[in-house]
């Protein structure tokens, strides 16, 4: 059996145009089903705290997120309390394209 070693991002490695924007929008899915969850909301609960219908948020946390847009999952994590900061970086020397990437804090 041949293992082909794959990228930090399953959507670049499935040839997807948009894995960058899909991958960003994962890891804020992520993010707001931990909180969630941590919370120990329930969906429809969530869903009422965020604005955002309960089948949308259920779809959403099961990786159903192409509806969804990232400004949108960014007003989530706010309305669950969470401080989102968008922060610009210097110049990279080494590369004529920089990256996006979702911390936690």
């Amino acid at each position: 059996m041949e293992i082909e070693e794959g990228s930090t991002n399953v959507y670049a490695d499935l040839g997807r145009l948009d894995a960058v924007e899909m991958l960003i929008k994962a890891q804020l899915a992520t993010k707001i089903g931990e909180i969630i969850k941590r919370r120990r909301l329930t969906q429809i609960a969530a869903a009422k705290l965020v604005g955002m219908p309960q089948p949308k948020l259920s779809g959403l946390l099961r990786g159903q997120f192409r509806g969804v847009s990232e400004a949108k999952m960014r007003h989530c994590l706010t309305r669950l309390g969470r401080d989102v900061r968008i922060v610009v970086g210097p110049p990279r020397r080494h590369s004529a394209v920089g990256h996006i990437e979702v911390l936690s804090g």
